[in-house]
């Protein structure tokens, strides 16, 4: 597999390629379709597999500060990517000169010149170039003139709605994470580096937590939750309090994870944190000794939550036994 920054850090497909193109934000099982539906047609046409994505997101770059956030930031979604095996995938940096290209002059540019493409496979409501102009009528009419096939693929509906990324963005912002899982293919999760707090988990209330410095830029509601946490490439169960505490009269933004049974040194080290499911709102407490009672209680429940089959979650992956992994 060869993961690349530009067209030209890549060798020609010698015999053509099949390519699919997208923001791919989440790399959701709409998106994972698009994905497989490619390798399986390239596989069976002697073409090399192309993943065609965006650095930064064309939003970013046409709108910027009005964006939502974004649920997979580049490393992570071209990790996600990679889980499906493409021969290649490229993440073509986006800029307002990109932008300004027609649909044919991109397709040629890009995808006929640059990767030789044979086939395609597209998105339901999938458009390229300036304004979105490229279509799948117009993308058809273009096929004819420079000699591609193309495939466009119906939407994946789960529980009644299109799965798409906007609908993930607004699960994980309203909180309801154990939903999310099965328009993903996993549980969601931030990253990030485990760094020094106030150190008023293990003090003061006995539950010593990693408190991680946020990479991310979506996060659940705030709330306790049922967590699953990955460091050291071994997965732990956990509990998880994302918020301002206000008990403490906090106002940053903060993920604290209390890890299980678990008593290793790993600030410095960067860790997963998998969202299984929200047990509260948070709350501010009157003393700490009410706070105390409510973690402990807390506990109980995130370890009734994480005794279930279903809130598994494989290490390295990070995807959920209903996650789709490689084609």
């Amino acid at each position: 597999m060869i993961i690349a920054r530009s067209i030209k850090e890549i060798k020609k497909p010698q015999n053509g390629s099949c390519v699919t193109i997208g923001n791919f934000d989440g790399v959701h099982k709409g998106h994972q379709k698009l994905i497989c539906s490619t390798c399986r047609k390239a596989k069976a046409n002697g073409l090399a597999s192309v993943v065609v994505t965006f650095d930064p997101h064309p939003l970013r770059v046409l709108v910027n500060s009005k964006t939502p956030p974004f649920i997979t930031l580049t490393k992570q979604k071209l990790e996600l990517l990679a889980l499906h095996e493409p021969d290649i995938i490229i993440a073509l940096n986006f800029t307002k000169e990109m932008a300004s290209l027609s649909p044919e002059e991109f397709i040629k540019k890009y995808l006929v010149d640059g990767l030789s493409m044979k086939e395609m496979v597209v998105g339901y409501d999938y458009a390229l170039g300036k304004g979105r102009s490229g279509n799948y009528e117009v993308l058809v009419g273009l096929g004819r003139k420079y000699g591609y096939g193309i495939e466009r693929l119906d939407p994946i509906i789960i529980n009644d709605a299109v799965v798409s990324s906007s609908r993930i963005r607004d699960l994980v912002s309203e909180g309801n994470v154990w939903d999310v899982r099965a328009l993903l293919g996993r549980f969601y999760q931030v990253r990030g580096e485990v760094v020094h707090g106030m150190n008023r988990g293990g003090r003061l209330l006995g539950f010593p937590t990693a408190n991680i410095k946020l990479e991310d830029e979506l996060f659940p509601k705030s709330g306790v939750y049922a967590i699953r946490v990955e460091v050291d490439g071994l997965v732990r169960p956990g509990v998880a309090n994302i918020g301002k505490n206000p008990t403490f009269g906090n106002e940053a933004l903060s993920v604290e994870a209390h890890i299980f049974n678990f008593s290793d040194d790993i600030y410095g080290k960067n860790i997963r944190v998998h969202f299984i499911q929200r047990i509260r709102a948070e709350r501010k407490f009157n003393n700490l000794d009410e706070l105390k009672a409510r973690i402990t209680k807390d506990t109980e429940l995130a370890k009734s939550i994480l005794s279930y089959p279903e809130s598994q979650v494989r290490p390295g992956l990070h995807l959920t036994e209903s996650g789709t992994g490689a084609c």
